[in-house]
């Protein structure tokens, strides 16, 4: 019996043993990387503000600082697809966040951090978690509609994060609870930074701080440690964001249907030359001539002041645009309708972009013909989406592409009316003078996609 007894504990304490190997060896199996060392800010940097950073033992604790804006502490390296975790702690009347895909430019205004950022908020609002768009659209994905994940978060004590970034989807989880779902593909890779946010000369917030630790990053078989997500993804492609709904933004085109748009020269929508697909209004190659397949598009409304945005990808060697303040019934003729236009343009292998009655004036972004865009536009590369930005308020008009203005001018001033004179459109009288228009999409006969067409009308004030 003794000997039954030794042996049935013997194999207890193998199992036991044989279990906790197998733990250790399960954990062992996923490849993090670890991201905060020990005793140093090794692989860090700062950008931004003034705040302190110091590293105590493996936490990184940042330190607020009076009168500076927003400071980071950024990783040196870039990440596309990843998964991270790290637990913060922060203080209960602070406002942080952990950027995710971020980046920092010279051109952008000047070095601004700029990019996702999942947000740390011990305030009532309760949105850790949620996803914020710094620098650029704000509010993405907000928790006002997760309850579970507004409770889980834990004032004053350590909080734990899940990240994942796969290609265009980004999940979050704040202490174990879905906070996060959203769908956009803005960015597809950047730094990882820790944010102490600005609080002015708040004395109260003075020497505030913000404290990560066990920040453990994975790059490879991603698919093999996702996690499924128990929330409806949001997704931004042909969708208004939080902050555009709340300032005055509709859609101009709802990227599904032809709703709100005809052929420049006829009273429907072209039966060809341009296909609904993917969320994507495509005008499609027809040899490279003017309107010369399906013909331009253009609203059904006229706008007078506007701001419009538009994502436009180009295809090798194409040539397309954007015209505003068009009269369908000026040309009935071959050829465009007429309007001033943001040039669409492959400058690397279209011919055009060496023409113009002004050097420069028929590249990407400029005023086609008229006025060349800045030289150093932040351009993205054939084949990827770029943003057309044209902001038209009392006659000023300003071109932007990426969030860069790129340039602007002054409707009807005298220095318009000369350029305009030596131009090809000095044959149209009054040209780009009208009180309002269509907005147009050009067919120029080359394959150009567009998507997320926005346009916010200043309110009438009596």
């Amino acid at each position: 019996m003794r000997v039954f007894k030794l042996s049935l504990l013997f194999l207890v304490v193998l199992l036991i043993t044989g279990n906790m190997y197998s733990c250790k060896e399960e954990k062992q199996e996923i490849p993090w990387v670890i991201l905060i060392s020990q005793n140093s800010l090794e692989g860090w940097n700062i950008k931004g503000g003034e705040a302190s950073y110091k590293n105590e033992n493996g936490v990184i604790i940042g330190t607020t600082a009076a009168n500076t804006p927003n400071t980071f502490l950024t990783t040196n390296e870039m990440y596309s697809d990843f998964i991270f975790e790290i637990e913060f702690k922060v203080d209960s009347i602070m406002n942080s966040g952990i950027q995710i895909r971020s980046n920092s430019y010279p051109y952008y205004q000047n070095g601004r951090v700029h990019g996702y950022q999942v947000e740390i908020d011990p305030s009532k609002r309760s949105w850790s978690g949620g996803i914020y768009d710094e620098g650029r659209r704000k509010w993405l994905y907000t928790l006002e509609n997760n309850p579970e994940a507004q409770k889980a978060f834990k004032q004053n004590e350590w909080n734990h994060y899940r990240v994942e970034a796969i290609a265009d989807t980004l999940k979050t989880w704040i202490n174990g609870i879905p906070a996060a779902y959203l769908i956009d593909d803005k960015t597809a890779s950047g730094f990882i930074g820790l944010q102490v946010h600005s609080i002015g000369n708040d004395s109260e917030k003075l020497g505030k701080q913000v404290m990560w630790k066990n920040a453990k990053i994975l790059t490879d078989n991603l698919s093999k440690y996702s996690t499924k997500s128990s929330l409806e993804p949001v997704f931004t492609k042909n969708n208004l964001t939080v902050n555009e709904k709340n300032s005055g933004w509709q859609m101009l085109w709802d990227g599904k249907s032809t709703v709100g748009w005809r052929g420049a020269k006829l009273d429907t929508f072209p039966d060809k030359g341009w296909v609904i697909e993917n969320g994507e209004l495509i005008v499609l190659s027809s040899g490279g001539a003017e309107s010369a397949a399906g013909g331009d598009i253009v609203t059904l409304n006229d706008y007078s002041d506007f701001e419009l945005q538009v994502d436009f990808k180009l295809t090798p060697g194409a040539n397309s645009g954007i015209k505003y303040y068009v009269d369908t019934e000026i040309n009935k003729g071959p050829g465009s309708s007429i309007g001033l236009e943001y040039q669409i343009l492959d400058d690397a292998l279209h011919p055009d972009a060496k023409l113009g009655s002004h050097e420069g004036s028929r590249t990407v972004c400029s005023l086609y013909d008229l006025i060349q865009a800045d030289p150093s536009k932040p351009i993205k590369p054939i084949g990827e989406w770029n943003t057309a930005y044209i902001k038209s308020i009392d006659n000023h008009v300003e071109h932007w592409v990426n969030d860069v203005k790129v340039l602007e001018y002054e409707r009807g001033s005298k220095e318009f009316l000369k350029l305009v004179s030596v131009s090809k459109y000095a044959k149209w009288p009054n040209f780009g003078l009208l009180e309002k228009g269509q907005i147009l999409l050009q067919d120029h006969g080359d394959k150009v996609a567009f998507r997320n067409i926005k346009i916010k009308v200043p309110e009438i004030k009596n």
